[in-house]
């Protein structure tokens, strides 16, 4: 376990205060202390009354932590739309009254910083931001931008832009890390899901500060996390400069249950990674930009997993036969993507151990031979189960939603297919997952011909398919055992380590 004395970084969490009045942003104040925030922003456009000398002399009075006052105008994508000089003047007010910091857009900060020359308190200090909604421009205009800044007389530069792909904040990172020879601090975030990584790895390379929220859907801009989040489910307070950055890659990715489970490991056995969402549209693109070592290992999700094996340098036997690769490593003595399959593994053992626990433990040794074995999906997922099956002897037929040749039916056929009783179904599509859990693949009336019935869905544990299996009398097996079976495998090969199986269970039985 990490304690405080192996902390990794000075980067501060700032929570935005988005109240509309002074008695709630107070409130508010003593919760972001007792969350863990090191500082707040407080966000004076948002309240629906300000009487500038008074509301700021409260809030300054009553807040346990260092304020950064924020005006934000309308033309910057703020609330305020009175007059430009009346802004300008409660900042100043802010700044004499006692502010920590004041946030002041490019447009008007040289302005705003000649006004306060020789009137600056000794640790106020003036943060100058620029925010893109539309995208994230290239490097060089960046780099240009950082220099803008920082010619107005910034104290702290902030750039915030728009991640149309997860490729765009690696720009941002790269432009933290330059900045660093100028000793000008740098705020680089990116907006959006696609840009949630650039708020949790910022320590890692250097970013002066990250904003996180006091509760979940209550932001101040696109994708922030909740300071919960960056502090117990990421062990933000750990993430340096050495950290190995690990992740899963999906789309749709933000309902993977891998970084509550590998964060929650790492933390517990000391070791030093983090493991995020990447939100993925090109997965040859990220693997191409994302090259550098420091980017260890990762898990690949819908719908990747076949295109990952093309990416990879190298690939397992198992793995190439599937088709499909869920586990990617990065190898540190060259930088070499190596391409693996941990999936069937895990839901193989799964349908084997339902299959034994269906028979009253009878079959011993090889519970699949001879069995008629039913996978719905034809992508990584499927293809994993079905290698594996036939492996174990099962008569494998695929069902999807096209005809994809040999042994196999159409989705449409699959409640007419009962060709025999006692056949197994293996859920390998994402029908029934979150948010659509009213979804199933197959009629309630077809399942009396399966025995045992396995759904690789784990987002909820116990799907519409599974929950009528088991009313029609079916054996049933959670995609969350597939999880765990398939997570020893990935975790052996991301950290070298002999995976510590019964924490493992433990967390995912939370």
């Amino acid at each position: 376990m990490k304690s405080e004395g192996n902390l990794k970084n000075t980067t501060l969490i700032c929570a935005p205060l988005v109240a509309e009045s002074v008695d709630k942003m107070s409130t508010d104040m003593r919760k972001a202390k007792a969350s863990g925030a090191d500082l707040v922003e407080i966000r004076l456009d948002y309240l629906k009354c300000f009487t500038p000398r008074r509301d700021l002399e409260i809030l300054i009075k009553d807040c346990p932590l260092p304020t950064l006052f924020t005006y934000r105008p309308q033309w910057e994508g703020g609330r305020y739309k009175g007059e430009e000089n009346k802004r300008l003047d409660a900042l100043r007010l802010a700044m004499e009254l006692g502010a920590d910091y004041v946030d002041v857009e490019l447009q008007v900060a040289k302005e705003f910083n000649d006004s306060i020359h020789g009137r600056k308190p000794e640790k106020f200090k003036v943060i100058v931001s620029s925010h893109n909604y539309e995208n994230t421009p290239s490097v060089e205009d960046l780099g240009n931008l950082v220099a803008r800044i920082q010619a107005t007389g910034a104290d702290i530069v902030k750039i915030a832009t728009t991640a149309l792909d997860i490729t765009d904040v690696a720009r941002i990172f790269q432009i933290i890390v330059h900045s660093q020879v100028s000793n000008v601090p740098v705020i680089g975030l990116v907006m959006g899901e696609r840009g949630l990584i650039s708020r949790i790895l910022c320590p890692k390379f250097g970013g002066y500060l990250t904003f996180a929220t006091l509760e979940r859907g209550i932001v101040s801009a696109p994708g922030q996390p909740t300071i919960e989040e960056l502090l117990n489910l990421y062990n933000f307070r750990y993430i340096g400069a050495d950290t190995r950055v690990y992740g899963i890659i999906g789309k749709p990715v933000s309902h993977s249950k891998s970084p509550f489970l590998y964060n929650e490991v790492f933390n517990s056995i000391g070791f030093n990674g983090v493991y995020v969402h990447f939100l993925v549209d090109d997965i040859a693109n990220f693997l191409q930009v994302y090259s550098s070592t420091d980017f260890a290992g990762f898990s690949c999700t819908i719908p990747h997993k076949e295109a990952a094996v093309k990416c990879c340098d190298e690939v397992d036997p198992v793995a190439m036969s599937i088709g499909a690769v869920n586990c990617i490593i990065r190898r540190q003595s060259d930088g070499k993507l190596l391409g693996y399959n941990t999936d069937y593994v895990g839901a193989i053992t799964a349908v084997e151990d339902g299959l034994r626990g269906s028979w009253n433990n009878s079959y011993t040794t090889a519970p699949l031979a001879g069995k008629l074995f039913v996978v719905i999906g034809a992508g990584g997922a499927g293809k994993a189960l079905a290698y594996g099956a036939k492996e174990k002897g099962a008569r494998v037929v695929i069902a999807n939603r096209t005809y994809v040749g040999g042994a196999a039916v159409s989705l449409a056929e699959l409640d007419s297919f009962h060709p025999e009783d006692g056949m197994i179904l293996a859920n390998t599509t994402s029908i029934g997952m979150q948010p659509k859990v009213d979804e199933t693949p197959i009629s309630k009336e077809a399942l009396r011909f399966y025995s045992v019935v396995f759904d690789a869905v784990y987002t909820p544990k116990v799907t519409r398919l599974l929950r009528e299996a088991e009313e029609c009398g079916a054996t049933i097996v959670s995609g969350s055992e597939m999880f765990i079976g398939q997570a020893f495998g990935q975790f052996e090969r991301f950290t070298g380590l002999p995976a510590p199986k019964e924490l493992i269970r433990q967390i995912m039985a939370k």
